[in-house]
């Protein structure tokens, strides 16, 4: 009898500093890999035992035993969430579990600013390391995804919807492509909808016109006022004469210098605003929401012109008289002053 109670007791003792020991376990930080960082993939619908097996196979948790114990623990062993994880410091067990039980899935972000081209925007992509820029611009002359849209595009200029985007590692140009779309569908709502049909435009034309829109003025409060600059002139006849639109057709064919220049303005292209009447042919960048807004809700002018006044904002102008005093306020005369300075200082 006595025999078998100190037996019992050996047993108990032992059970306890087994427990002792993988409970000490949930406060030790480990770290079992030895490079700078370490990715484990949680595929969907994983059991807690392949996740374990996973954890432990990559460095991330000492052994199975002690993440058995961290989800007991923690009782967030049917929160664990499906993605791809980095590691890089050392964790204790209870932190892993719940680092997987919060769904901190490693993501790269990607910033496409409002008014960049595709070209422009396969720049960004590039330097992600998700793949080439030649791979981006291919994807995006996938129209198939806008057919329902816009059944006269030619690309996705314009249709990429510039926004921050969260991807995995494995992301490809195709599938971000795919989501930029899908964000230009949500943005889309059917109160913007409503307001294009309500003005007589096509979608195109009113992507066109709002990327003019987004490359003319950075100023919220000037969008609806440019684009009713634009919307007069169309409405009149009178060429948009927008130097952007120049400037897309020379970076088309690799001929932009960075500078506009006189001569630039008699190019032969469809997209040239001063040799042909009417919207280019397409978009000519991704225009944000506001711009978007800015093209079915203009302002209620009848501004003719506006020039930049070298500050980011614009003087607006109904008729050409005072339109060439502004050109020679806010354009001529500064550059003269600048000249005449430099050629004294020199």
């Amino acid at each position: 009898m006595k025999r078998l109670v100190l037996l019992v007791i050996l047993l108990v003792l032992v059970a306890a500093a087994g427990w002792g020991f993988f409970y000490l376990r949930m406060g030790e930080a480990y770290r079992g890999f030895s490079g700078a960082e370490q990715f484990v993939d949680i595929p969907p619908g994983a059991s807690t035992r392949t996740i374990g097996d996973r954890l432990v196979d990559a460095g991330i948790v000492r052994d199975r035993a002690t993440f058995r114990l961290a989800l007991w623990m923690s009782g967030r062993g049917r929160l664990l969430k499906a993605g791809e994880y980095r590691f890089e410091q050392p964790m204790t067990p209870l932190d892993v579990v719940g680092k997987l039980a919060r769904g901190e899935v490693y993501v790269i972000r990607v910033t496409f600013p409002e008014g960049l081209t595709i070209r422009e925007m396969a720049a960004i992509f590039e330097t992600h390391g998700l793949g080439t820029a030649a791979e981006f611009v291919k994807a995006a002359k996938d129209v198939s995804l806008v057919r329902g849209l816009d059944p006269v595009a030619k690309s996705l200029e314009g249709y990429l919807f510039p926004e921050t985007y969260a991807v995995s590692r494995r992301a490809d140009a195709a599938s971000l492509v795919h989501l930029m779309v899908e964000q230009f569908k949500r943005v889309r709502t059917s109160d913007l909808q409503a307001a294009v049909a309500a003005r007589g435009l096509s979608l195109h034309e009113v992507v066109t016109l709002a990327s003019i829109v987004e490359k003319e003025t950075a100023r919220p409060e000037e969008r609806p006022v440019v684009a009713a600059v634009y919307e007069n002139r169309l409405r009149l006849g009178m060429p948009l004469q927008c130097d952007p639109t120049v400037i897309y057709a020379l970076q088309e064919r690799g001929k932009y210098t960075g500078n506009l220049r006189r001569e630039d303005l008699a190019l032969d292209s469809p997209y040239n605003t001063y040799r042909y009447a009417g919207l280019p042919p397409g978009p000519i960048a991704s225009p944000g929401k506001a711009s978007l807004e800015s093209v079915v809700h203009p302002a209620d002018v009848d501004y003719l012109y506006f020039v930049s006044r070298n500050d980011g904002s614009h003087a607006f102008t109904r008729t050409f008289d005072e339109h060439s005093r502004n050109v020679n306020k806010y354009q001529i005369e500064p550059a003269r002053e600048k000249r005449t300075r430099g050629g004294r200082g020199g």
